[in-house]
């Protein structure tokens, strides 16, 4: 498959993700979290999906199209093991769908990354939150969801806070 293939996919596994967590918590009152701004894309994506929402974005660096960058409220900007673990109190309310798209190219890097965010990120989500990722997380209370249909298995990952 080429990168463009391959890119494609899991632009699509995202989106249809995250359509698809957008749907179950749409009568869940609770705040976003997107983790990765990246160039906004996804960020975009969410405040169509839920233009009422607070979505909390965090990234190291702001380099995002103009027209995709949230308010100074909600961007936080720094390394996520540093601002996760802080960012309740800059929330309005505990997240009901986060989005973690963390992965940088490097396997190893990226797996670390997401094991160690398992440590502060269930402390910002609400019961019965949605968890949208592009690496595996290994959470006590996050319970594995089943993907959409036409998502291939590791492509994505959808897990539900217990």
């Amino acid at each position: 498959m080429s990168r463009l293939d391959s890119f494609i996919r899991r632009m699509n596994a995202q989106r249809d993700c995250l359509n698809f967590a957008a749907a179950i918590i749409k009568d869940t009152s609770g705040s976003v979290i997107e983790l990765g701004l990246g160039n906004g894309r996804t960020y975009d994506h969410l405040r169509s999906l839920l233009p009422d929402r607070d979505i909390y974005v965090f990234d190291r660096h702001v380099k995002a199209h103009p027209d995709c960058i949230p308010d100074t409220e909600h961007m936080i900007v720094g390394d996520f093991l540093e601002t996760v673990p802080k960012a309740l109190q800059h929330m309005k309310s505990k997240a009901v769908l986060a989005h973690c798209d963390i992965g940088s190219g490097d396997k190893e890097a990226s797996v670390a990354l997401a094991r160690m965010l398992a440590h502060s990120l269930p402390k910002l989500l609400a019961p019965g939150a949605v968890i949208v990722s592009d690496q595996p997380f290994d959470v006590a209370n996050w319970q594995p969801w089943p993907l959409p249909d036409g998502v291939a298995a590791g492509r994505y990952h959808l897990y539900r806070q217990l």
